[in-house]
């Protein structure tokens, strides 16, 4: 879809004239992925509150937010594959159609900048039909030595692993309260409503980086992330590798939760779906080249 070009003309707290400290990450996010948008809110600044638009927490309250969200979705089933899908299959695609961005919020800013921020429901809305977000960062997380140490929103942690720390504890802050909303419409327990938010951490990132060029150090750091001894979180980033018939290393995963297309198509799985074999893996991902 063509969105509008992103905005960063956010004014948190800094010293005068210095960058928002999210704001490359996210720029450059969008210049590869045009179809999300970020907008940094600034000091004071209302949220947006247009047609449209759709506050995290309100989607968190699992009331009429959340019902017309999910209308959109049943609709868009009907007109994209001639049927109406399940209630929970409907809200299974609504929660990835959220969760999938909401994570980049914040495993962006730390594979490109060493920076993650805190973003709770209340400082997230969304705009679903125009790929744009925007979110009010009021800290974030940064190792010693950042310029951006600096800043009154920053917390200086001590290495590496804290601030992968920093990565689990923040998409969890922010999910636990959608899961909330989403979870009495899904026929998933929590595990395996985490297993989701496990694989729109590592999928969306993977993608992200891959358009950036930076697949390989991507999966090493997800990887890093999810070793799957990291609760909720369930299991590891799950990559493995395949080989072409020429002989190229094919990168692959497998997914912790399952999307449930197959109800809708049950002949057309996810080439990362345990339920799709590695040669037809092999035969999808050479397709694409």
């Amino acid at each position: 879809m063509t969105v509008p070009a992103v905005l960063h003309d956010a004014r948190p707290s800094r010293p005068s004239g210095a960058k928002p400290p999210l704001v490359g990450a996210y720029a450059r996010m969008s210049a590869v992925l045009p179809g999300l948008g970020v907008r940094q809110l600034g000091d004071g600044e209302p949220a947006p509150r247009a047609a449209g638009w759709v506050a995290a927490e309100d989607l968190a309250a699992g009331g009429a937010a959340l019902d017309a969200f999910l209308a959109w979705d049943s609709a868009q089933v009907v007109k994209d594959y001639g049927q109406q899908a399940r209630r929970d299959v409907v809200a299974s695609f609504g929660l990835h159609r959220y969760a999938w961005p909401a994570c980049l919020l914040i495993t962006v800013p730390w594979l490109l900048e060493r920076r993650v921020p805190r973003l709770p429901v209340a400082d997230v809305a969304f705009q679903r039909a125009r790929g744009r977000m925007a979110v009010r960062v009021r800290s974030f997380a940064c190792l010693p030595g950042d310029p951006a140490a600096a800043l009154p929103a920053a917390r200086v942690v001590a290495d590496e692993d804290a601030l992968r720390a920093e990565v689990r504890e923040a998409v969890a802050d922010h999910m636990e309260p959608i899961l909330d909303g989403f979870g009495p419409r899904m026929r998933r327990g929590r595990r395996a409503l985490w297993g989701m938010v496990t694989d729109e951490i590592v999928e969306g990132l993977w993608h992200v980086a891959h358009l950036l060029g930076e697949e390989r150090r991507a999966m090493a750091e997800l990887s890093a992330l999810l070793p799957g001894t990291t609760r909720p979180y369930v299991g590891t980033a799950g990559f493995r590798e395949l080989t072409a018939p020429s002989g190229e290393p094919l990168p692959t995963r497998d997914r912790a939760s399952c999307c449930l297309f197959y109800t809708l198509r049950p002949e057309d799985t996810c080439v990362t779906c345990p339920r799709t074999c590695d040669a037809d893996r092999v035969r999808r991902l050479t397709a694409q080249d």
